[in-house]
């Protein structure tokens, strides 16, 4: 007894793979633009298609190969409007017609590899109106490869199209781009995601919360096929017959939304007990902790662009209405100054996060600095207050509200900025940070100090995150945008500490006292007069 096997399933992504212009989210500016050129009969010889992954590349490649040999008994000419499916429709979409080469780029890296291709660009196409080569990532071809393929690429046979596609347009020679026509695919943002899987899930018969599908549009961070594999992945797993947010949320490790504004307001308001709470609650519910910093980022770039632009810029919130609304509230109560640095300080603590061995950890760290930092004044707000008598203190201040004062002139933060890697030691001690002087003094080669851009190497022995602490305790402390980077430690000076004791072996007593006694050591100095 034989059995008939079942359907091959298809995932959501090949599934609703669209086939036609009309199928294409977006990307109006580059229909109507082929449109033009094709009733103009002004068809480039060469195309670029540039994106994230998961905008459509590869699928846009097919639709255009499709649309230059479009053939009906109706129609046989290039065009846009393919209203049926032509006679090489099929071949096409399905990568196996003989006029249609598709290439990867990313395993065929050779010149020999382009060398095959451009013999058989000397060949008419078999069936088709044109030849049509689909060369995906093609910024993975080497140099060599590339200025192989110039020649041909400048002046191809009539009969020949070229399509490229690629992520990293930057690293594609200029001599290759100035000779094809270039095609920018924009990720897609959230709110249109959310809406097209909604009717994704529709024609899927599934029923899915609109909370649910707003989460996966962020998820998805612009990409249509990341969106539908997450959709897919949502159907599978939900619980009962709808998609729930709370089931999505749990299925990424995804922060719960509603928290996020409300772990924001306790950080910057200092209330580091409540603060570690909410976000040890999310942590044990399965929101991964980078995900949290993420969803902070976000919540800082919405009040910021609220505040800076007004009411109308909180529309751009990934979480619709009730981010719109938390971000106004928010943005009335905060300082520019006071978000930026929040902002600084989150994505300090983002990057510990990603490389630290213990990421819920570093996430805790990064929630205590931040929280420490919401305290202290902005730069206005001191000079305002070093502004008024002694013993007095403006009624209502509030560090964390928005400051009326005009900003420190940049004279007078260069004047109260830290000059030298000694003065930074300094500050570390006038802030109680006896810990991280120690560190700065026996870790820190300073390689140069320019305004708020420091950089320097690390001695040996040094924790690997030291110059990003360093860089948050500075914002903190100054309430500037530092910029602490590494550099070459050839470059470097002696630490703090070194310095010192090279000093010391320089003095002319200690010089002596050495020549007296031989192969002797300093086991310590004390200042004279001492009773240690």
């Amino acid at each position: 007894m034989t059995t008939t096997p079942p359907d091959d399933y298809q995932v959501l992504a090949r599934k609703y793979r669209p086939s036609s212009f009309d199928d294409l989210l977006g990307h109006e500016v580059m229909v109507r633009t082929l449109r033009h050129a094709f009733e103009a009969d002004r068809i480039a010889h060469a195309f670029i298609l540039t994106g994230v992954r998961g905008v459509g590349k590869t699928t846009t490649a097919r639709i255009m190969a499709r649309a230059l040999n479009y053939e009906t008994d109706e129609v046989d000419r290039p065009t846009v409007d393919m209203k049926e499916e032509g006679k090489h429709c099929r071949a096409i979409a399905e990568g196996r017609h003989p006029d249609v080469i598709e290439m990867d780029a990313a395993s065929r890296t050779g010149v020999d590899d382009i060398r095959e291709l451009i013999e058989g660009v000397r060949y008419a196409p078999t069936v088709a109106r044109y030849k049509v080569y689909i060369v995906d990532e093609v910024h993975m071809l080497t140099k060599n490869a590339f200025n192989a393929f110039l020649k041909t690429l400048e002046e191809p046979p009539p009969h020949v199209k070229f399509i490229f596609a690629t992520t990293e347009i930057r690293k594609v020679p200029i001599t290759v781009l100035s000779r094809c026509q270039r095609f920018d695919l924009k990720r897609f943002d959230g709110e249109t995601l959310a809406g097209y899987l909604g009717e994704i899930a529709d024609k899927e018969g599934v029923a899915a919360e609109e909370g649910a599908l707003r989460i996966l549009g962020r998820a998805a961070q612009g990409s249509v096929r990341d969106g539908l594999s997450l959709l897919d992945q949502a159907i599978l797993s939900r619980e009962g017959e709808t998609i729930e947010a709370e089931a999505v949320r749990r299925m990424i490790g995804l922060a719960d939304r509603s928290a996020t504004w409300p772990l924001f307001t306790q950080v910057l308001k200092g209330e580091t007990d409540e603060a570690l709470a909410s976000f040890r609650h999310q942590y044990d519910y399965g929101a991964d902790p980078a995900e949290v910093l993420r969803d902070l980022l976000e919540v800082c770039h919405l009040a910021t662009r609220v505040k800076a632009a007004g009411k109308d810029a909180a529309r751009k919130g990934a979480g619709g209405p009730s981010d719109a609304e938390a971000a106004v509230a928010l943005a009335e109560q905060l300082s520019v100054p006071a978000l930026t640095r929040a902002w600084s300080l989150l994505m300090k603590a983002l990057e510990e996060t990603r490389s630290a061995p213990d990421p819920a950890a570093a996430t805790e760290i990064g929630l205590i600095r931040l929280a420490y930092a919401s305290a202290l004044p902005t730069p206005a707000e001191v000079l305002s207050r070093a502004s008024l008598p002694a013993g007095e203190e403006r009624e209502g201040a509030d560090p964390r509200r928005a400051a009326p004062e005009p900003p420190v002139p940049q004279a007078q933060k260069a004047a109260d900025r830290p000059q030298t890697l000694a003065e930074i030691a300094a500050l570390a001690s006038a802030n109680n940070d006896l810990i991280l002087r120690e560190e700065i003094e026996r870790f820190v080669r300073l390689i140069s100090l320019k305004g708020t851009k420091l950089t320097a190497a690390l001695a040996e022995g040094a924790q690997e995150g030291l110059l990003g602490k360093l860089q948050a305790a500075l914002i903190g402390w100054t309430g500037e945008p530092w910029d602490v980077e590494r550099g070459d430690p050839g470059a470097a000076e002696p630490t703090l500490k070194e310095a010192r004791a090279r000093a010391i072996e320089e003095h002319p007593l200690v010089k002596e006292a050495l020549k007296v006694f031989p192969g002797a050591t300093i086991a310590k100095v004390r200042p004279l007069g001492s009773k240690e």
